[in-house]
């Protein structure tokens, strides 16, 4: 075998230098996994998106680290399982972390360090903020060669569990702990990601729900004036907010209802059509349409 082989061909090369694995176990690490990763960011210029629209008022003689390479660092960190920023300081040298932000492993500067990025994860404002979710949108978008004729959101929340007191943390008996309840958006179809948003640990509201589907949909028809869009969601995103605003602009849904005796009642025929049929061990399921509208509802 020998000492030097190529290194997954078509990877980019780092400081001008091509990469290669070699068996000196002299620069060792347990992220290689990193090397690819960086690929992926690589093309989709992922860390331009969040840092971009970050300001930046350093003085550029003074500079050492970039908010890309800032960004790049964390990132590459967080997919190696080292959520906390603290454990930079530790990996400041690990040479796959340096080659996945673009450093030479033995010549290169080491990666930011925690005091760094935690300055830079405290730049952004609300308008900042907002700007880099939009980007996350457009990228999205970017994703695809041509408009799509169609695409389907799914949208649902999920239970973040936290320790310690920390911002926006609520204790939610559903969940079982203290959580935070990050709302994502993903294409149903590939499982592409359109948004994650971090929020508080308690159930969204309807309003709140409105909002959010509001801005996606307007920046997704921004760039894709005639695509359809298919919205698919759990019980509680079918609150009347929600459906308003889908019907005005022109989307169609396919949203979950909680059960209560009106729709029980309504069930009942194709309930007991169900148990006539069951048997041990087979699964019966029955389909129908029917009118329906919720005192709060606009319409059926």
């Amino acid at each position: 075998m020998a000492d030097a082989t190529p290194f997954l061909p078509g990877l980019s090369p780092v400081s001008t230098k091509p990469l290669t694995a070699t068996r000196d176990a002299c620069n060792l690490s347990s992220n290689g996994g990193l090397v690819v990763l960086r690929e992926a960011a690589r093309r989709l210029d992922l860390a331009a998106v969040i840092a971009d629209p970050l300001p930046d008022r350093r003085n550029p003689l003074f500079v050492i680290h970039s908010y890309r390479a800032m960004v790049t660092a964390r990132m590459m960190a967080i997919a190696a399982g080292y959520e906390d920023a603290d454990d930079l300081d530790g990996l400041r040298h690990d040479p796959a972390l340096m080659i996945a932000c673009e450093r030479a492993p033995e010549t290169g500067c080491g990666i930011p360090s925690q005091p760094t990025i935690s300055r830079l994860e405290n730049l952004a404002d609300t308008r900042t903020l907002y700007r880099i979710g939009t980007g996350f949108i457009d990228l999205f978008c970017r994703s695809y060669a041509r408009p799509p004729a169609s695409i389907v959101l799914d949208i649902d929340d999920t239970d973040d569990m936290v320790h310690g007191q920390q911002e926006l943390a609520l204790f939610n008996t559903h969940a079982g702990g203290t959580c935070f309840k990050p709302i994502h958006i993903f294409e149903a179809g590939p499982g592409k990601p359109i948004l994650s948003l971090l929020r508080p640990g308690k159930r969204p509201s309807g309003a709140e729900i409105a909002r959010v589907l509001a801005h996606v949909i307007h920046r997704i028809r921004r760039q894709w004036p005639k695509v359809a869009i298919l919205v698919q969601g759990d019980g509680h995103y079918c609150a009347p907010e929600v459906l308003d605003l889908l019907r005005e602009k022109r989307c169609d849904y396919v949203l979950g209802l909680s059960r209560n005796k009106t729709l029980d009642a309504l069930a009942e025929p194709w309930r007991e059509q169900c148990r006539w049929h069951w048997k041990p061990g087979l699964k019966v399921r029955r389909f129908h349409q029917f009118q329906y509208a919720a005192e709060s509802w606009a319409h059926r």
